[in-house]
């Protein structure tokens, strides 16, 4: 990812795209403009997006289908559909494809700048384990397919450092003298909320420690080698509900 937010408008009318890239320029983003979905697919092999927004109606692929090979692509990837007809069927189709967000024409600009000043803020997963080599290469995978991420294997790190701006905790069980339950459970006390997906490669050592981080709410736990596809459809699953949050927060 780079410094510069990048955001990907699809639309079959040039014009809006035009319109709605010249906005986002003024207010400091980088744009990339397709008028197809299958133009928008080809342009996601190639660039890492930090959000899509797309229209829903268009010819051959409509903004639901792209949305759902989109997150093939990059799971983490928000992505918003477009519509000026905001039928409740419309609606339902934008949901199931796994939307963020269902946007009405014309549209609401300032609420739309306040999300991608939100999202562009946030560290979306953070990774919690003393390996520094396999935080490095967990860490590159996660961010070729979209994510943000911060990686943490000094464990002298204080909680508010090791956290900040965290969406999403990455959590190793067995950090050397120290238990990811036992971290979890320091944690729970100023993050009550905060997703947490636990990693182990210990399944009969670390069971019971695992059984007592699920009790603390976290998600699931995923044992090394790491199924990257499995964990990095779960990963989406959470992103996209932090987003929901976000752009819901973002409306009122």
């Amino acid at each position: 990812m780079t410094d510069t937010p990048h955001i990907l408008l699809v639309d079959d009318d040039p014009r809006m795209t035009r319109t709605l890239a010249d906005i986002l320029a003024l207010h400091g983003y980088q744009v990339s403009q397709a008028t197809s979905g299958p133009e928008a697919l080809r342009l996601a092999q190639e660039t890492a997006f930090d959000c899509v927004l797309s229209d829903i109606a268009m010819p051959g692929m409509n903004g639901s289908e792209l949305a759902r090979q989109l997150y093939e692509i990059q799971p983490g990837l928000p992505v918003f559909l477009m519509t000026a007809y905001a039928s409740e069927a419309v609606l339902q189709q934008g949901w199931a494809a796994g939307a963020v967000g269902v946007l009405e024409k014309p549209l609401h600009i300032q609420h739309l700048l306040d999300f991608l000043a939100g999202l562009c803020e946030a560290k979306v997963v953070t990774i919690v384990d003393n390996d520094p080599d396999f935080c490095c290469t967990l860490g590159e995978i996660l961010e070729r397919r979209g994510f943000r991420v911060a990686c943490v294997s000094d464990l002298h790190t204080n909680i508010g450092a090791m956290l900040a701006g965290c969406q999403i905790l990455l959590l190793d069980m067995k950090l050397n003298s120290l238990s990811g339950r036992d971290l979890l459970e320091t944690i729970r006390r100023s993050h009550p909320d905060l997703p947490v997906v636990l990693i182990t490669g210990y399944r009969q050592e670390m069971a019971a420690a695992v059984e007592g981080a699920l009790a603390l709410h976290a998600a699931i736990c995923f044992y090394k080698p790491l199924a990257i596809p499995d964990l990095l459809a779960k990963l989406s699953e959470i992103q996209r509900g932090n987003l929901k949050k976000l752009w819901k927060a973002t409306q009122m």
